[in-house]
């Protein structure tokens, strides 16, 4: 049932915050596969089984931040190409204790957003794809290596509080908010043919909509500030890019997420963006994305882009420059 692989991934959030990095390999194998696939951000990126789970990622993770809390502000499930997934997203929040990844501890609060996607199989998870948005916690640790165009800030749940969804949704609600998404995907591909003005986005998106961008870009609001410090710079340095390429894209209720790895390709060829010259190099980025449907329009979009990776395909090496602290470029 949908409802249960909801509370599954809803109470391993909770159980986290009772796990130690010592004792987290004994908690994961009630909740995955003994040969589940996880697949995480540079420069973790892929293992498998519980016990390398814990080794790479939430061991490390819990060994830094002692006191970690998982808290999800969206939560929802649905099924793509014949799987059954769980999404989710929301803030993991801890004190920044002992180093993690070369990024020096600060002994304060440290926010780690992230974006999540479970695959779910006979009760336990089968697959795992999730993004932490570790530019951000450098940045919070004091390293500023890429100049954003809009404010980063700690980025907040939905506005109606309303986005985790452990009960059945109405399927009616569940397939207008897949269409507006779908439709507002096709419009972003008009772009070539008709540039910034042709896209319609105001069919798909609230005048005042909330855009909430990774580290070194930032967020948002309305449709203007969401072309000027999102879309024309990143169109310009990826004229060609094509993406849609999903591993999971779903809706329940007022929501929808999707993620592909990468699940857009391009071309780097315009100056510019995170303060780069142009490549002439073919990338491809690991995305996630969710949004918030209100009346016909979509009022709010989570957006994760595995920027670590991305840069390292554009020549940029982050963690050499956090050990030499190379700040900006």
């Amino acid at each position: 049932m949908t409802t249960e692989r909801k509370r599954l991934v809803h109470e391993f959030s909770q159980e986290i915050h009772d796990a130690s990095a010592e004792n987290v390999d004994d908690l994961l194998p009630d909740y995955y596969h003994a040969d589940a696939e996880w697949h995480g951000p540079e420069p973790i990126n892929a293992v498998e089984g519980p016990d390398a789970i814990a080794d790479a990622y939430w061991g490390p993770l819990l060994e830094s931040f002692p006191d970690l809390e998982k808290n999800d502000y969206i939560l929802f499930a649905g099924e793509f190409e014949g799987g059954k997934w769980v999404c989710a997203t929301g803030n993991l929040v801890g004190t920044f204790e002992n180093d993690w990844l070369d990024i020096p501890a600060t002994g304060h609060a440290t926010w780690l957003r992230y974006g999540e996607f479970h695959r779910v199989v006979d009760g336990k998870i089968a697959e795992t794809r999730l993004l932490v948005d570790i530019l951000d916690v450098m940045r919070q640790a004091g390293y500023q290596f890429v100049p954003a165009l809009a404010p980063e800030v700690v980025i907040p749940g939905p506005t109606t509080q309303d986005g985790v969804l452990l009960d059945e949704q109405d399927d009616e609600a569940s397939e207008k908010t897949l269409q507006v998404v779908e439709g507002m995907i096709d419009g972003l591909h008009d772009y070539e043919e008709e540039g910034l003005d042709g896209m319609g986005l105001e069919k798909f998106w609230h005048e005042d909509f909330m855009w909430y961008g990774p580290a070194g870009t930032g967020t948002t609001r309305g449709i203007d500030g969401f072309q000027e410090y999102h879309q024309a710079p990143f169109l310009e340095a990826f004229p060609d890019r094509e993406g849609g390429d999903h591993v999971a894209r779903f809706a329940e209720g007022n929501y929808c997420a999707s993620t592909g790895w990468p699940s857009v390709k391009a071309t780097h060829l315009g100056d510019g963006w995170m303060g780069l010259p142009a490549t002439d190099e073919p990338v491809g980025m690991r995305v996630m994305d969710f949004w918030r449907r209100e009346g016909d329009k979509l009022a709010e979009n989570w957006v994760f882009i595995d920027k670590i990776d991305l840069l390292q395909q554009m020549g940029v090496d982050i963690f050499e420059r956090l050990r030499n602290d190379q700040q900006y470029f």
